[in-house]
C-alpha cells in the first residue's frame, strides 16, 4: 500500500535536507538575533577559540548557514571559505559577507567539487547525518595544507543521548524551544564518542584534541568540540 501524504518520510540524510530547507528563514533569524542561549552562553565562543588556537590563515567552513562563523573569523583577518547546500542559507551568507560562499552538498564536495585546500576545515554542529557524514570526512584530508586540522563541534553524546542506549543509531530531532515558526524537525545520526573516534581515523585523521565546552547553568558539557590533525 502506498504512503499517505501524513506518514513521515523515514530517518536519513535526505529528511535532514528537507528539513532544513524548510527552516532556513526562521533559523538565520534564531542566529542572527541570538536567541539559542547555548551558542549565546557557551559553544558560539567555544568554536571562535579552538579554530583561533590554530591559528590558520584559511578556513573551510562546512554546513556554514548562514555564515555567523565566517563572518567573527574573518573579523580576524582569516580568509573563509563557506559552504551548505541549502542555496536560501547560502544566499544570506552571501548577502552578509564575510567569505566566499558556495552552494554544495557533501556529496558535491565527496565527490571532489571543491578546488582548494585551507588550514583548517570546520564543522559547527553540521554533522548529523549518516553516510554522507562518513563520504565527507574521507574527502577532508585532500583539502588540508600540510598541519592542518578539522575541528568537529557536536552535541555531547554523554549528554544527548538521554534516557535513549548509548549505541549509535538515527534519532528523531525536535525544535523544543525555538518557536512557532520551526517545522519539521530533522532527524540527526547520534554517535558514541568512541565512534566519532574510529570515524575520524577512518577518515585519515589523528584526534589530537578533545574539547568539552562547559554550560554555565548546568555545569554539563554544552558540547564537545574534535581537533583532529592529518595522520602520520
Amino acid at each position: 500500500m502506498p504512503a499517505s501524504s501524513e506518514t513521515p518520510a523515514p530517518l536519513g540524510d535526505a529528511r535532514i535536507l528537507d528539513s532544513w530547507q524548510r527552516n532556513a528563514a526562521p533559523w538565520t533569524e534564531a542566529v542572527r538575533e541570538r536567541r539559542i542561549d547555548s551558542r549565546r552562553l557557551v559553544t558560539d565562543q567555544a568554536i571562535i577559540d579552538a579554530v583561533l588556537a590554530r591559528r590558520p590563515r584559511s578556513v573551510l567552513d562546512l554546513g556554514c548557514g548562514e555564515g555567523w562563523l565566517a563572518r567573527a573569523l574573518n573579523e580576524h583577518g582569516i580568509a573563509v571559505t563557506g559552504t551548505d547546500a541549502v542555496l536560501a542559507l547560502v544566499e544570506q551568507a552571501r548577502e552578509a559577507g564575510g567569505g566566499d560562499f558556495h552552494a554544495l552538498s557533501y556529496e558535491d564536495i565527496a565527490a571532489g567539487a571543491l578546488a582548494l585546500r585551507v588550514d583548517a576545515a570546520v564543522c559547527n554542529f553540521s554533522l548529523i547525518g549518516g553516510a554522507t557524514v562518513e563520504r565527507l570526512l574521507r574527502e577532508v584530508p585532500r583539502l588540508l595544507l600540510p598541519g592542518g586540522a578539522l575541528l568537529v563541534q557536536t552535541l555531547h553524546p554523554r549528554v544527548a543521548c538521554g534516557d535513549a542506549p548509548y549505541v549509535d543509531g538515527w534519532r528523531e530531532g525536535s525544535w523544543a524551544g525555538f518557536g512557532d515558526a520551526f517545522s519539521d524537525p530533522a532527524p540527526w545520526y547520534f554517535r558514541t564518542l568512541e565512534s566519532w573516534a574510529h570515524l575520524l581515523a577512518d577518515s585519515g585523521l589523528r584526534l589530537a584534541e578533545q574539547l568539552e565546552p562547559v554550560h554555565p547553568a548546568t555545569s554539563k558539557p554544552a558540547s564537545v568540540i574534535f581537533v583532529a590533525e592529518l595522520a602520520a
